[in-house]
């Protein structure tokens, strides 16, 4: 009876000091700062994430706040300042903000449909026009998305590199930072650029998919674009998809619940999962900083290349 009483009275500690453990960084962080790189534009970024913070508000007990960056490095300077708790990044900005001394730790990643966790930068031209490869878009316009864009600037600049290309601005007639993939994409359909870089993952999960579905993209008369009005003239070797990573100087306990939160999503509220992708990716995937050594490498080749244009 002693014995029973013991293990009991252990046990009742042991569960004591876990719930202990859990209130004591909520109320050292009693809100988390969520913030998300602007892959499309202010109203599609509330759209898709607002239902995914609601569910890690209820998840984590404790109130997570939607930050909406009006660029990529808005994010970098957010998590610097340790205003942001919790940041979705792309590869390269990731990788900027370590470079740059950011107390950043990635957690996970998205996992797409097939199973694998990458994704392409690619050359969008418009169906209807004569360029049929890169080569022949001498002296035309180029559409990026920001310096920090990963598949928008940075793995392009890398890719171009490898045609030979060493200085978009002298090779073509204009190069434009749109702000956003979404923009990138709709200054393509307008004409305003004759060429734009993207991501893409596959014809169902590319920001082109996600506009033509929202019908954000329409021809001249009115008349809403299809897949078929756009043609990739260029891919590039495969990209880690983007991490997600948390504050470095978050609470041990916060950091397991975040990402316990994020790998329960898809079971917890498939809903508010399936919603951050249109239903295209299957989960996260467990990730480590380290994973992104490798991106550090591009942008400081990238880097290197602007140097020597200047």
């Amino acid at each position: 009876m002693i014995n029973r009483r013991i293990v009991l009275a252990g046990v009742a500690a042991l569960a004591f000091t876990a719930q202990a453990s859990a209130e004591d960084w909520k109320t050292k962080v009693p809100e988390l700062t969520f913030a998300v790189v602007p892959a499309e534009n202010a109203s599609g970024v509330t759209e898709r994430w607002t239902p995914f913070v609601n569910y890690l508000s209820k998840e984590l007990g404790v109130k997570v706040t939607l930050r909406i960056a009006n660029d990529y490095a808005a994010v970098i300077e957010g998590q610097r300042a340790g205003n942001i708790h919790i940041a979705s990044y792309g590869s390269a900005s990731f990788a900027r903000a370590r470079l740059t001394g950011v107390k950043t730790e990635a957690f996970a990643n998205d996992i797409n449909s097939d199973g694998s966790t990458g994704y392409y930068s690619v050359f969008f031209v418009k169906a209807s026009s004569p360029y049929k490869k890169v080569e022949d878009l001498k002296g035309k316009n180029l559409g990026l998305v920001d310096p920090n864009s990963t598949s928008g600037n940075n793995v392009p600049r890398f890719e171009l590199n490898k045609m030979g290309i060493t200085d978009a601005e002298a090779y073509f007639g204009k190069v434009v930072f749109t702000g956003s993939h979404e923009n990138a994409v709709l200054a393509l359909s307008q004409g305003t650029v004759d060429v734009a870089a993207n991501q893409w993952t596959s014809d169902n999960d590319s920001t082109l998919a996600q506009m033509l579905t929202k019908g954000m993209l329409k021809n001249a008369d009115g008349s809403p674009m299809k897949k078929d009005d756009f043609r990739i003239i260029h891919k590039s070797a495969p990209i880690i998809n983007g991490p997600y990573a948390y504050n470095a100087d978050l609470p041990e306990d916060a950091k397991q619940a975040i990402a316990k939160a994020f790998f329960d999503a898809p079971t917890k509220d498939k809903a508010a999962f399936d919603r951050l992708s249109d239903g295209q990716k299957k989960g996260f995937h467990p990730a480590t900083t380290k994973d992104w050594d490798g991106t550090i490498d591009l942008i400081k080749f990238v880097d290197s290349l602007r140097k020597k244009a200047s």
